[in-house]
C-alpha cells in the first residue's frame, strides 16, 4: 500500500487537498540506538505541522495507537521547529471497530485519526476546518485507490 501510494505521491496530496507537503517515507527517527520509521510523513502548511501517517493492511488493533503516539511525542521532541505547532498522527487501516479504537484513543491526548480509507477519530474543531470530513475523506481515499489499481494493472 506504501509503494503504490508514494509511486503517485502527487495524486496522493492532492486528494488530500492540496495543503500538504511530502517530507519523505520511511522517515528515520532514532532513540538510545533504536531506529524507528514512519511510513509517510507530510506536512500541512495552513497547520503548521507535521503530519505522520502508519499505514496498515489489517484490521486497527490498540497498539497502533500506542505506536502513533510514541511517533508523534519523538517528533514534536525532535523534528518539530520553535514556531510549528504539534505533530498529527493518522491511521490508515484495513477495517476497525469504533469501540475498540475509542477505548485507544481515550487517554490519548495528541490528535490522531483513525481510518479505513476514512478519518474515525474526531479531530479537535480547531482542526476540523483543515481536514476533509469523513465522507470526503473516504471518497478522496477510494478514488485514489481506484486509481491506484488501474495503474498496477
Amino acid at each position: 500500500m506504501e509503494e503504490a501510494l508514494l509511486a503517485n505521491v502527487r495524486k496522493f496530496l492532492t486528494e488530500m487537498g492540496g495543503a500538504f507537503t511530502f517530507v519523505g517515507n520511511q522517515y528515520r527517527l532514532e532513540v538510545e540506538g533504536q531506529e524507528y520509521f514512519i511510513d509517510p510523513l507530510l506536512y500541512h502548511r495552513a497547520l503548521q505541522s507535521l503530519v505522520a501517517i502508519e499505514l496498515k493492511v489489517d484490521e486497527f488493533r490498540p497498539e497502533y495507537a500506542g505506536k502513533a503516539n510514541f511517533y508523534l511525542s519523538l517528533l514534536n521532541r525532535t523534528v518539530k521547529l520553535p514556531h510549528e505547532n504539534p505533530g498529527i498522527g493518522i491511521l490508515i487501516c484495513k477495517g476497525k471497530q469504533r469501540t475498540v479504537v475509542e477505548f485507544a484513543l481515550e487517554d490519548i491526548h495528541k490528535p490522531i485519526g483513525v481510518a479505513t480509507y476514512s478519518l474515525a477519530s474526531q479531530l479537535p474543531p480547531s482542526l476540523a476546518a483543515f481536514f476533509p470530513s469523513q465522507e470526503e475523506f473516504t471518497r478522496r481515499v477510494e478514488t485514489l485507490t481506484e486509481a491506484l489499481k488501474k495503474d498496477t494493472q
